[in-house]
């Protein structure tokens, strides 16, 4: 499963075991989320997709916020795992840049679409959304200044601006690159960005080095 453990919409009536049903309503309503917005989608819209009725929904789901946010936590999740498994695939620094580079490509390019539920939801200012928004960010990002640490020896906050620069850059230029329909293959963008992210980066010498 990478982001979200797909299911076909079952006629009315077919009974799953919970984890299997719970399941088949996040992939409903990731698609239903992803294609209408938060504001636009509805429960019943939800309900119908995942081909149950209103009552089950809700037997799993309190309310359209408590689905939505399940969504949120299930993908925020697999970004932060997408990224610790990159920085571990490697000891070589700018294989290392490459591999988390790509995992932030490999997220956005996913064809469920979650990377919108995390980087362009319409619910934003509803706390308990932006607050796991922020912390997502903030764990990838401390995941990052981790080596970052380790491998120059700059201190903490240091470590973390430059964090937070590669995060952020990784993000924004794979959602322009997805919706700019861009021909450049996933491959070339990547070591594109790559190169700039690390002819910056490389300009930190190795703790314990002279050069």
């Amino acid at each position: 499963m990478t982001a979200i453990e797909r299911t076909e919409a079952r006629p009315r009536g077919t009974r799953l075991p919970r984890r299997a049903r719970r399941n088949q309503l996040l992939g409903a309503a990731q698609e239903v989320f992803v294609a209408q917005g938060y504001h636009a989608a509805a429960m019943d819209d939800i309900a119908e997709r995942a081909g149950v009725s209103k009552p089950v929904l809700y037997q799993h789901f309190p309310g359209k916020l408590d689905l939505y946010l399940a969504l949120l936590d299930q993908h925020c999740e697999a970004l932060l795992d997408a990224v610790r498994t990159a920085l571990a695939s490697t000891t070589d620094n700018k294989q290392r840049v490459s591999a988390t580079m790509d995992a932030y490509f490999g997220y956005v390019e996913d064809e469920g679409g979650a990377f919108r539920l995390v980087f362009e939801s319409d619910l934003t200012n509803e706390p308990a959304v932006r607050e796991r928004v922020d912390k997502v960010s903030l764990q990838c990002a401390e995941a990052i200044s981790e080596v970052i640490a380790e491998d120059t020896g700059l201190a903490t906050e240091q470590s973390m601006l430059l964090a937070v620069g590669l995060g952020g850059v990784s993000q924004v230029v794979a959602r322009y690159w997805l919706s700019s329909g861009s021909s450049m293959p996933r491959d070339t963008a990547v070591q594109l960005l790559t190169s700039l992210a690390w002819r910056g980066i490389a300009g930190f010498p190795l703790h314990g080095t002279e050069h």
